[in-house]
């Protein structure tokens, strides 16, 4: 028993520098799930299309010369007018948010295939921005962990200045009154598309710098990444709450660390990589049924079923 523990933490050790860096890049995919889902109450899905947009763009840009930061801005445009088209569908044509996004999710699939021209694409040996991280070797995690937590943190001060201005606070008011907020003057439509639009934005980023980090693109890059940035959105408002605007800005960084150090002590510990999806969606289920299991055993509460029958 001693020495399954002893390799298992040894083993969890040497993978916490990957891990890490994988946090921070994935974070952004976090945010591109928080925005909507708790700022704007719009349950999406375009975030599993948007990710592998944002590396087929940065992929191809870089493949052909282009400037890595240059490459990261353009797949933040491309998926943030990925996610306006899911607001519009949304809006104009009254689909429901979830079809909206899986119509988008699908038709995203097609694009990034002609993006590149094929299935796959491979940028190894090119100039990447982790190259630019200072006294470190470039390849390693720990340049990625530098460069990927220095674009974090600008983008979360800049996140929470926006959302503490009058167009951030009329997005916020558009997520938790629509009604309301269009009576006090704010358009619904703009605040919505902007909405979306920047998640969408942040989804693309974070498949802009993970193909920057693996050294190729690939159009299945984004299977499942939307149960797994879920997840990790769960943890980290567990961990520190939604209660302000910093709370629910930090919870996706924070939830992304302890989710991914998470997975990497299952493996340590040898669980067969094909079954951490079913663990992931047991840890999902059981996270968002947790509160309802609490209220309903909770100073003598009873059953829903029990409530009706009386």
């Amino acid at each position: 028993m001693m020495e399954f523990i002893s390799s298992t933490f040894t083993s969890y050790v040497a993978l916490v520098p990957v891990t890490l860096s994988q946090s921070f890049i994935l974070a952004f995919v976090v945010m591109g799930i928080m925005i909507p889902f708790r700022t704007l109450q719009f349950p999406d899905l375009t975030s599993e299309g948007a990710y592998p947009l944002g590396g087929c763009v940065c992929g191809v840009l870089i493949a052909a010369g282009v400037n890595p930061a240059l490459a990261i801005v353009a797949a933040l445009a491309c998926g943030f007018l990925a996610g306006c088209c899911t607001a519009l569908i949304h809006l104009r044509f009254r689909i429901h948010t979830l079809l909206a996004g899986i119509l988008m999710m699908t038709m995203l699939y097609s694009i990034n295939l002609r993006i590149m021209g094929k299935s796959n694409l491979s940028i190894f040996g090119s100039d990447t921005v982790y190259n630019w991280a200072p006294f470190v070797t470039p390849g390693f995690p720990v340049s990625k962990i530098i460069i990927a937590g220095l674009i974090g943190a600008g983008v979360f001060l800049a996140l929470n200045w926006f959302f503490k201005t009058e167009k951030g606070t009329a997005l916020r008011a558009v997520g938790s009154n629509p009604a309301m907020a269009e009576a006090q003057g704010i358009s619904v439509w703009v605040s919505t598309i902007i909405g979306v639009g920047l998640a969408s934005g942040f989804s693309a980023t974070s498949g802009a710098l993970m193909v920057q980090a693996q050294g190729f693109a690939d159009v299945n890059m984004g299977l499942g990444i939307l149960i797994n940035g879920l997840a990790a959105l769960m943890i980290g408002e567990a961990v520190v709450g939604k209660q302000s605007v910093w709370r629910q800005l930090l919870a996706p960084f924070v939830g992304a660390i302890i989710y991914y150090q998470l997975v990497s002590l299952c493996l340590a510990a040898g669980m067969p990589p094909p079954d951490l999806k079913l663990a992931t969606g047991l840890f999902v289920l059981a996270m968002l049924a947790l509160p309802s299991l609490k209220r309903g055993r909770g100073a003598g509460g009873t059953p829903a079923r029990e409530k009706f029958r009386e």
